[in-house]
């Protein structure tokens, strides 16, 4: 805990000693699978861009044509002056394709999550999250001051035993569609079922599954065969699969309006700039028609998943681009993640409070940009880690 400034140096000096002092680099060049960082050229592993439209031409000219059309930025907050003819077609779009009445959208995922649940929820009220939920659910559950539980991983008997408990005021069940840090898919056929019986709603942050997953990249819900009555409350981001920047919240009619009502990280910031949604719709199109690049997604995660085994190296149940590889340590992660910078590629080394402690792991992540040949790469270098140390 930091008490003064005086403390600042110590605790930074500390976070160094225990192996979890973070660190930023720098990027010389666009989004993509190869790249120019710190001034080096690298292979990358480790950006959340799993269809390659970061850097897409068409989503490039979007936003040009929409800075020349609306200017650089929005201005003032969406109730002001800041909502603009290109956020209004956006939630339109994001709305049918989502299969829902509307959407709303948010500056940042985390701004939606805070959002909702501060909107919908407060003293008297219940909220139940998974263990390994993304830290904007669980800041959002403690920040609307309901009753806040959490329960272990993926425990729907758990869960059920929690939601069996509960006697007053709103419930809402909130979890990741994929997690982040894992890459495995919320059992969300069985939580609609919990939720519906105990009266509860569902809402499902689906940062990493949206673009990637279901009918056109309709998302983890629609992979379900989930609608509105199942899971009343979506959230998903634009600055991931979809490449650009933002998170939309969509559902019916009436939580939109009270989120715009009632929803403080909504209300009271300014817009994302119109030009950052044009770009978004051109992105949003091409989600929905390149298949190819969910096809080639799958095509690449084989690949790699096939080749771990042959070197004998343990991954994580995980079908996404998501791949971890746990390390353990702290002190491990950074090493192995240092070794493969020195080869060239990157790859993030996560490390407590993202995740929990004795799992610090390389995250790796694919893109539908990424080839055959730089898969071969990865486990070519892959192979000469030190499992043996972890």
């Amino acid at each position: 805990m930091i008490t003064s400034l005086k403390s600042l140096q110590p605790e930074l000096e500390r976070r160094k000693q225990a192996h979890l002092y973070r660190a930023r680099r720098v990027y010389d060049s666009p989004q993509g699978p190869e790249g120019v960082v710190d001034g080096r050229h690298v292979l990358s592993f480790c950006s959340n861009d799993y269809l390659g439209l970061a850097n897409h031409p068409e989503v490039i000219a979007a936003m040009q044509r929409g800075a020349e059309t609306y200017g650089a930025g929005s201005g003032a907050a969406h109730l002001v002056s800041g909502h603009s003819r290109a956020h209004h077609v956006l939630e339109e779009e994001l709305a049918e394709f989502t299969g829902r009445p509307r959407a709303l959208l948010f500056s940042t995922g985390y701004m939606a999550n805070l959002g909702v649940m501060s909107a919908l929820l407060g003293r008297g009220d219940s909220v139940y999250e998974d263990r390994l939920n993304h830290a904007s659910l669980i800041d959002g559950g403690l920040l609307s001051r309901a009753n806040f539980k959490r329960y272990a991983h993926a425990d729907m008997d758990a869960l059920q035993s929690q939601l069996q408990g509960h006697a007053k005021g709103e419930a809402l069940v909130a979890i990741d569609g994929v997690f982040s840090m894992d890459g495995d898919i919320a059992p969300l056929d069985r939580m609609a079922t919990l939720c519906r019986g105990a009266d509860a709603w569902l809402m499902v942050d689906d940062a990493h599954g949206f673009g990637v997953l279901g009918e056109q990249g309709r998302g983890t819900i629609d992979r379900f065969n989930l609608g509105l009555k199942e899971v009343p409350i979506m959230m998903g981001t634009l600055g991931k699969a979809v490449g650009t920047s933002g998170a939309f919240v969509a559902g019916s009619d009436e939580l939109i309006e009270t989120l715009i009502q009632q929803a403080r990280s909504y209300i009271f910031t300014t817009a994302t700039p119109p030009a950052v949604a044009e770009a978004t719709r051109a992105s949003l199109r091409l989600v929905q028609k390149d298949e190819w690049r969910r096809e080639r997604l799958k095509t690449l995660i084989g690949q790699f998943r096939q080749g771990a085994e042959e070197i004998g190296l343990p991954l994580m149940e995980s079908e996404t681009p998501i791949q971890p590889i746990v390390a353990g340590t702290s002190e491990q992660a950074l090493k192995w993640s240092r070794q493969l910078e020195g080869e060239g590629i990157q790859i993030s080394a996560i490390r407590p409070p993202t995740v929990p402690e004795g799992s610090a792991r390389l995250r790796i992540t694919f893109s539908a940009s990424h080839t055959p040949e730089h898969v071969e790469r990865l486990l070519e270098v892959l192979s000469g880690l030190e499992l043996s140390e972890a």
